[in-house]
């Protein structure tokens, strides 16, 4: 079959590999007819590498036909639509039953002391092969396989149940959103949209969104965000008080994460980093400060006292220096992780089910791409040309 696959920092390409086969009997193997290319997909394109082997197929935001199941699987059948959650979790330990299912103690990576194993994301979540290819295997797929109606819909409708929307989802319960709140959105790729939307459909009286590239801008300005241009704003704390009877948000939802622009010193350290030999990168990578940290510095700044500031966006720097005595004397509260996708999935289905499209799925993704051409839509996305927001890949397109 066709893949996407690491090959080096910055470079993906689409290789033939082999077919994904049932390894346990609760596996299942999937033909895959619609893909995304996630924000957390560039930071393996570009920082995290020295946890990835040449050749490792990525992408975690996959659905498609189920074509073969294992003999433990009952509750899934050949034919079945389905999505697959970038959470491999067994939905049976002790943190799954609590809804954290990111802590799946099934699926726990405990050779890096990490979490649940992630779909495509390197040595640090399990190097499971990922679901940007024609056929992908999903393990514990009776608790994480998503059955959606084969309704002629197109797959955008359900697509982003993988990863976009209970993300935003969590993100706006995390940051504790009640009717008439002012929130805050930092960053508005796919993950700000959805979480601006969402926000709007959980009762904030006002939602503000703050990116610098038009098309992100617009975008959110379609689905009723007010927006700020952050590439316009030299104080943005200031800017945000005066939209705000000079108190600020009650929550800021940080959808920007670990590569955020204007960090030049993190940045540098960042490609430096990329570009050592895996020995000397690793343990860098775990043990020091090298997140970029403007918009998470940004957010601490303009919450109001006692608000909350809720992560999306992934960090990974485990030294990363932070605002104490201001989160302190603000007397905020933090709240963050990857998303428990299936705590959240009733919450969300009936939403993107709906043909009044509440959340905007349909206006989501910018390009639709074939797989062979994923290599360029990496490096699009990255640099945010051609007004590049959210691709989705077709691994059988001509």
């Amino acid at each position: 079959m066709r893949a996407v696959t690491w090959q080096g920092t910055e470079k993906m390409s689409v290789e033939d590999v082999p077919d994904p086969r049932i390894v346990d009997p609760t596996d299942a193997v999937i033909r895959v007819t619609s893909t995304g290319i996630c924000g957390s997909d560039l930071h393996l394109y570009s920082v995290l590498g020295a946890f990835m082997d040449a050749g490792d197929v990525v992408g975690h935001e996959p659905m498609g036909i189920v074509e073969e199941v294992g003999p433990e699987v009952t509750d899934l059948r050949p034919g079945d639509r389905v999505v697959i959650p970038f959470v491999v979790a067994c939905g049976q330990c002790w943190m799954c039953r609590r809804g954290l299912h990111t802590q799946c103690e099934t699926t726990q990576v405990r050779e890096h002391s990490t979490g649940a194993t992630l779909l495509g994301y390197s040595k640090l979540y399990g190097q499971l092969p990922g679901g940007q290819a024609q056929y992908l295997r999903v393990p514990h797929a009776e608790a994480g396989a998503v059955v959606v109606p084969d309704d002629g819909e197109p797959d955008e409708r359900y697509l982003y149940l993988s990863d976009v929307v209970p993300t935003s989802w969590q993100a706006v319960a995390y940051a504790d959103v009640s009717p008439g709140d002012t929130v805050l959105v930092m960053g508005l790729g796919p993950i700000g949209q959805m979480s601006a939307r969402i926000a709007r459909h959980r009762g904030a009286e006002r939602v503000i969104g703050v990116d610098m590239v038009p098309e992100r801008l617009t975008m959110a300005e379609r689905h009723g965000i007010e927006t700020l241009d952050r590439s316009r704003t030299d104080d943005l704390a200031a800017a945000v008080r005066e939209l705000t009877d000079g108190r600020g948000p009650d929550s800021v939802v940080d959808a920007v994460g670990m590569e955020a622009h204007g960090n030049p010193g993190a940045e540098l350290l960042q490609k430096g980093t990329a570009l050592l030999p895996d020995a000397v990168a690793k343990p860098m990578l775990k043990k020091a400060g090298l997140d970029r940290l403007r918009a998470l510095h940004d957010s601490i700044a303009v919450v109001r006292r006692g608000g909350t500031v809720s992560l999306s966006g992934v960090y990974g720097g485990a030294m990363d220096p932070m605002p104490l005595m201001q989160m302190f004397d603000k007397q905020l509260t933090l709240r963050m992780g990857q998303a428990n996708v299936h705590r959240w999935i009733e919450d969300v289905m009936p939403l993107v089910s709906d043909p009044a499209d509440p959340l905007g799925v349909l206006d989501l993704r910018t390009h639709r791409l074939g797989i062979e051409e994923a290599p360029g839509a990496y490096e699009m996305f990255q640099k945010k040309e051609d007004g590049c927001i959210k691709v989705v890949l077709d691994p059988f397109a001509a």
